[in-house]
């Protein structure tokens, strides 16, 4: 899925880094570790960040993920969640895993339908995917869609740009 996910480089060259893209059953970076790149492949998504963590059961390429950056555990984003969000851009689907979340940019992320336009984010019962329909209590904030309303046939998967995004299940109380 290289392709649609993006042909990712380092922005400033680094002996010994395990290329965004790739899985590792090694830990190679310090949890919480963040390194900037740039796609240099045909989808153009431009500079990107990207955080170091471990991976969890049915962790998949495009996957929402809330991390840690202390102990560098990574839980399915899902309704009710209370954490710092990013995408996953190789599938670390377990717990021996270890690779990169993208935390800023424009990139890939599971979503369960077509996704409008400019439209905010929210979390699902769906472990790992976003929807666009409103749902008290499960904003993501800092995420917004930016494919146009297509997704990747098949596989749910639209685009997004990305500024740190987090959830926090907070109903505002209103008078």
């Amino acid at each position: 899925m290289a392709s649609t996910q993006g042909t990712w480089r380092f922005t400033t060259p680094r002996i010994g880094a395990q290329p965004i893209a790739d899985v590792s059953t090694t830990q190679l970076h310090k949890f919480g570790e963040r390194v900037w790149a740039k796609d240099i492949g045909a989808t153009g998504y431009g500079e990107a960040e990207f955080i170091y963590v471990k991976g969890v059961g049915s962790g998949a390429v495009a996957k929402w993920a809330g991390f840690n950056t202390k102990t560098g555990a990574t839980t399915l984003a899902v309704a009710d969640g209370n954490y710092p969000l990013g995408v996953m851009v190789s599938t670390l689907d377990a717990t021996t895993d270890f690779g990169w979340l993208q935390i800023f940019g424009r990139g890939i992320g599971k979503c369960l339908t077509a996704f409008a336009d400019n439209g905010v984010v929210y979390l699902t019962s769906t472990a790992g995917s976003i929807d666009d329909a409103s749902v008290i209590g499960d904003v993501v904030h800092n995420a917004v869609g930016r494919n146009g309303g297509t997704v990747t046939v098949g596989d749910l998967a639209g685009e997004f740009q990305l500024n740190y995004p987090y959830s926090e299940n907070r109903v505002s109380l209103s008078n």
